[in-house]
């Protein structure tokens, strides 16, 4: 097992034993005052037309699959359920509201408010975790009209940006390949704290292996992972600044310089790796002793802190030279031979030396990260160097030493590095992930369905944006490979599809699209998770919806999940549903009069 695999695997056990942290976890911020104002004044508006006994339907889904893809992961049932566990306006939030709403507004409406609570709305929604399509609602929402209309600002928030995120996190996940370990390195980039936070949980969700987000390793127990900045490398100048330079040895506890060691491994390495030690900074070897002496079991160290510089110098002196030569002046950015070299020479040499040294005194350092430059190029010469000193002392571990890369990677970078045959074993990302910059919202609505057993349909000249009237249940319908092959969407008094009977499945608003399917499995996707004011689900852990995740999407074909041009997913309705759609398209639609 490789050091990194090692860690990540006691992080995970020190995880399960402290699952309560993430149980216990309620995110303040979010409360029933985390809403737009209008839901508050349509609610006084209803209030004021006796619609209080009104029971109402509302579905919440999305239009179109982010990221250019074929596929949504469902995030963020677990803090909605939190959030209408604790739905309650505070003496503090109807002062307010007293407040900020227009004059005139009746004193009994805000003895109403105070009285609000959760306690008879219904949810129902799909597992979090799941794959999930446009137009399929990922939660259904049943009940007083009031409650029910001021509860839409706030799932949406909580479902838009974690199902987005999961989404992210999980196309990073299936590019990498399973046996590359992925590092969420966002929080200073993220929209803010609870941004940070988010991420880091949904990103994990979606298949990523840790994260550098301590508080949120405290709160969702999801292992932490770190090195050290390009600052505690350039703290030191030179050897003569290092204050502790002894180190026991891990098991009989003899004590010897490290820096010694390392400057005597240093000058071996030298003629191994064909450099010289004139070359190497002494103030990079001085911070890997120090941060090595700090923590011999954990040492992974950064090697590229002069390699900016070092090109810099070399561009400075020879860019003359080069414009002659290069008749493109695009070609510029990419001609430098030294870019590379630099990474050798030094960090690549004192890491080297730093981590044999170690192993004199009984530890075995974890690896490298690489933070500029060709990563591809720079993983394969580090991988060749780290099997050239396991072969030359005899020591196979060190072939294995970690490389882990960061520098704002993206989906692109990956594939690109994938196709030159990079040795990189770990991806720290972050700005990309945790932005989401290929696509910043998901953009989940929330419509009514359904008043007073009624149904509602929204109307509208672009077809993409009207509704599907109706209570509806949804079914997955698996084909004979095993492979999830459509979702049929059917009027809740409809029968479920039967495995082995003909479906006739239709597009919801394109007469000619239509196909009968034979299912060989049928999964209701539903599941009732909230009801007479208490969760009705025993919810998974975060370690479980992880799994669920790579699960759902082991059901998709390949094609499906593809990065380039993703075949699409099929979402139907049943004939009755259709028939009703259109039917009520109709007698909704207004009749237009030619003169």
């Amino acid at each position: 097992m490789s050091s990194l695999n090692r860690e990540l695997s006691e992080d995970s056990a020190f995880a399960a034993g402290r699952n309560s942290w993430n149980r216990h976890y309620h995110n303040s911020v979010v409360q029933p005052l985390l809403t737009d104002l209008y839901q508050i004044t349509m609610a006084y508006a209803y209030w004021k037309s006796g619609k209080i006994d009104d029971h109402a339907v509302f579905d919440l889904f999305f239009r179109t699959n982010p990221f250019q893809g074929e596929f949504t992961i469902f995030a963020g049932l677990e803090e909605c359920l939190k959030f209408l566990d604790s739905f309650h306006y505070s003496e503090t939030d109807i002062e307010y509201l007293k407040h900020a709403l227009p004059q005139g507004i009746e004193d009994e409406f805000f003895e109403y408010l105070a009285q609000l609570t959760a306690k008879d709305v219904t949810l129902y929604a799909i597992e979090e975790g799941s794959v999930a399509f446009p137009r399929v609602p990922l939660i259904k929402v049943a009940g007083p009209l009031i409650i029910v209309q001021l509860l839409e600002t706030t799932l949406l928030t909580l479902v838009n940006y974690a199902s987005l995120m999961a989404t992210n996190a999980a196309r990073y996940r299936m590019v990498a390949g399973k046996h590359i370990h992925l590092l969420e390195f966002g929080l200073r980039r993220a929209q803010g704290p609870d941004g940070g936070l988010s991420a880091s949980k949904y990103s994990y969700i979606g298949g990523f292996d840790g994260t550098s987000n301590v508080l949120a390793g405290k709160l969702f127990n999801i292992p932490v992972k770190g090195t050290h900045a390009h600052a505690y490398i350039t703290s030191f100048t030179g050897i003569d600044e290092l204050k502790t330079r002894v180190l026991q040895h891990k098991e009989d506890g003899t004590t010897r310089d490290l820096l010694e060691l390392a400057m005597e491994h240093r000058a071996a390495l030298a003629s191994v790796l064909d450099v010289s030690t004139d070359e190497s900074s002494e103030g990079e070897l001085a911070a890997m002793v120090s941060f090595a002496i700090a923590f011999p079991d954990g040492f992974m160290a950064l090697v590229d802190t002069y390699d900016v510089k070092s090109r810099t110098c070399w561009l400075e002196r020879h860019l003359a030279e080069i414009s002659r030569i290069v008749s493109h002046i695009e070609l510029l950015s990419y001609y430098d031979p030294t870019s590379h070299h630099h990474l050798s020479r030094s960090g690549l040499l004192n890491f080297c030396a730093v981590a044999l040294a170690l192993n004199d005194q009984g530890y075995r350092a974890i690896g490298i990260r690489i933070d500029s430059g060709d990563l591809a190029y720079l993983s394969c010469l580090a991988r060749e160097t780290f099997e050239r000193i396991a072969e030359r002392f005899k020591l196979p571990w060190f072939s294995k030493l970690t490389i882990v890369a960061s520098n704002d990677i993206n989906e692109d970078t990956i594939l690109s590095l994938n196709e030159q045959g990079h040795k990189i074993d770990c991806f720290g990302i972050g700005t990309h992930l945790v932005t989401c910059q290929r696509q910043p919202a998901l953009g989940c609505v929330y419509k009514m369905v359904e008043i007073n057993n009624q149904p509602r349909i929204k109307l509208s000249q672009d077809v993409g944006k009207v509704t599907m009237p109706g209570s509806k249940n949804v079914f997955r319908l698996y084909g004979a490979d095993g492979h999830a092959l459509i979702d049929l969407l059917q009027r809740v008094d409809e029968n479920p599809p039967e495995v082995g009977q003909k479906v006739l499945c239709r597009h919801p608003f394109q007469e000619s699209k239509r196909a009968y399917v034979i299912p060989t499995q049928v999964e209701p996707l539903y599941r009732v998770y909230w009801t007479e004011g208490r969760v009705a689900q025993v919810l998974p852990s975060l370690e479980e919806v992880r799994e669920r995740v790579q699960a759902s999407l082991r059901t998709l074909r390949q094609d499906h999940k593809r990065t380039l041009n993703p075949t699409p997913y099929k979402v139907a309705v049943s004939d009755n549903l259709y028939n009703f759609i259109h039917e009520l398209w109709l007698q909704n639609a207004p009749i237009g009069e030619l003169s």
